[in-house]
């Protein structure tokens, strides 16, 4: 499994925090947010990543990160994303790097506090098809929110105005390598981008997407300031990305 990093956009809700660098660059708690995700994929045990980037500061990465050797990798690709143009978009970059692997995607500005690792396994273990990692939050109309129908997602729903769960999709998706076949197939949505929910309903829509629900907590420190602050806090309470061992360590 190859694992690509999604660190473009403009940024515009975090501004004028973004108006001189990258958003995913800036600090959360004692580390470039960036690092994150990074971390999040060499604990769950994939050491060829892909970082996708873009904007006007997309080359403060490449000083930054280097070829990885920080977290333990020989190498780490880059990629540049020419315009913000969704989720869908930025992946579809990656479809050389793939090659014909499955792939994990993160969004940069997610921080979870326990490794996905779990979820890599049964992902793994369900023969290809997708997976995404759901967490109950507070405000679930800012996030894609699924339906359920006797335990399991019917569909979907973008940034619904009155949410039908209190769950929302993070940004960690697991896709088989069909998924860029998927991709070239989706028409922009009103904004004008490719949504990353039109994917994910497409494998709702075979019967080859599952879910899992997430432990600890999930940050996504993009969506205002207040949840940025917020990530800062739970990163220095609880840590991020603990691997399986401290979970079970924790509830026992």
């Amino acid at each position: 499994m190859k694992g690509v990093i999604l660190a473009g956009g403009s940024g515009s809700r975090l501004y004028p925090l973004t108006r001189i660098t990258n958003k995913h660059l800036l600090p959360v708690y004692d580390q470039p947010m960036v690092y994150y995700p990074i971390q999040l994929l060499v604990e769950a045990g994939i050491d060829r990543i892909l970082i996708v980037t873009g904007g006007n500061h997309a080359g403060e990465f490449l000083p930054l990160l280097g070829n990885g050797s920080a977290f333990g990798l020989k190498h780490l690709d880059y990629t540049h994303q020419e315009r913000a143009a969704g989720i869908a978009d930025a992946l579809a970059l990656a479809r050389h790097f793939v090659g014909g692997d499955d792939v994990c995607v993160l969004l940069a500005d997610n921080i979870f506090e326990f490794s996905i690792r779990p979820t890599v396994d049964r992902f793994e273990a369900q023969g290809g098809g997708a997976r995404v990692i759901l967490a109950g939050v507070d405000h679930p109309e800012h996030y894609g929110v699924p339906v359920f129908r006797d335990g399991h997602i019917e569909k979907i729903e973008e940034k619904p105005a009155v949410p039908a769960s209190r769950y929302a999709v993070t940004g960690c998706y697991l896709y088989d390598n069909l998924v860029f076949e998927v991709v070239k197939g989706l028409e922009p949505s009103a904004r004008g981008e490719l949504e990353i929910t039109d994917v994910n309903n497409a494998y709702l829509r075979r019967g080859r997407l599952q879910h899992d629900v997430i432990d600890g907590y999930w940050a996504d420190c993009g969506e205002s300031f207040e949840s940025l602050l917020r990530a800062n806090l739970l990163v220095q309470r609880n840590g991020a990305s603990k691997p399986v061992a401290e979970r079970a360590r924790l509830s026992a």
